[in-house]
């Protein structure tokens, strides 16, 4: 073969390769529609057992905003599964370890708030890989939950994931509170809309990617929204006890641990 002819075929072999790649990297990311999730993917969506509700929190640590909520947990003795970004959390580092030491959950969210779609496997391992460290290093504990930004996976995303020892874990019901014209009580109903007992909710508890002050349409609705659940005889907490309980011969026989996420 001519070295033409050969750089021809280069060519045109990579023009079938490309969309093929670009195909299999973009293809998790049907996970951010929330109907399909739901539906298809009840494990990724956080779907737990029936009788408890996760609660959970993005875009934090903000020291203007987040000890909001923590205050309001704290009077109805409840814990939450905070989703803190890694660039947040070396701005407020005590912040960090004083949610870690009220007994909140603390995940990850990334290091930065950008959209995974648009990184390849390399760069999504650092950013996850750099954002876990800093979290670890501060609350002394290795996180287990990974929410990616927009809810939008990738197949880098999944393969970092298991790398690095974490579950990635969306939502089932959220409040749209980001949005411009969110007031506490449409954050109230677009969750109540959707939630189903084992589901996983996502509030905001900073503005950091979104409208100034919208944290107050997710922080105003929050007591309605724990009342709403308590009323349907649903427990609220982490997602750490969201599993099902696995029965204790089954337990020790296997030495799976006591829960188990679905």
């Amino acid at each position: 073969m001519t070295p033409g002819r050969e750089a021809r075929t280069i060519l045109r072999a990579g023009a079938v390769a490309l969309p093929v790649l670009a195909v299999t990297h973009a293809a998790p990311a049907v996970s951010a529609f929330g109907s399909l999730r739901n539906r298809l993917m009840p494990r990724l969506a956080g779907q737990g057992r029936p009788d408890h509700v996760a609660l959970t929190f993005d875009d934090g640590p903000d020291h203007l905003s987040t000890p909001h909520f923590l205050r309001l947990l704290e009077t109805r003795e409840l814990r939450a599964t905070f989703f803190l970004l890694g660039s947040m959390a070396v701005r407020s580092p005590g912040l960090v370890r004083e949610m870690s030491a009220a007994g909140h959950e603390i995940a990850l969210h990334g290091w930065a708030h950008r959209p995974l779609l648009w990184r390849g496997p390399r760069a999504t391992y650092d950013d996850l890989a750099r954002a876990r460290d800093t979290v670890a290093g501060l609350t002394r504990t290795p996180p287990r939950f990974f929410r990616p930004p927009y809810g939008a996976m990738t197949t880098g995303a999944h393969v970092a994931c298991r790398r690095l020892g974490l579950t990635p874990v969306l939502w089932t019901a959220w409040g749209e509170d980001w949005r411009k014209r969110a007031t506490p009580r449409s954050v109230h109903d677009t969750v109540v809309a959707g939630l189903r007992g084992g589901g996983t909710i996502l509030l905001h508890d900073s503005d950091c990617t979104s409208t100034t002050g919208s944290w107050r349409n997710a922080l105003g609705a929050l007591p309605r929204l724990l009342d709403t659940c308590r009323e349907s005889g649903w427990d609220v907490g982490p997602l750490r006890d969201h599993g099902r309980r696995v029965p204790e011969r089954a337990a020790a026989d296997d030495r799976s641990p006591a829960l188990y996420m679905p």
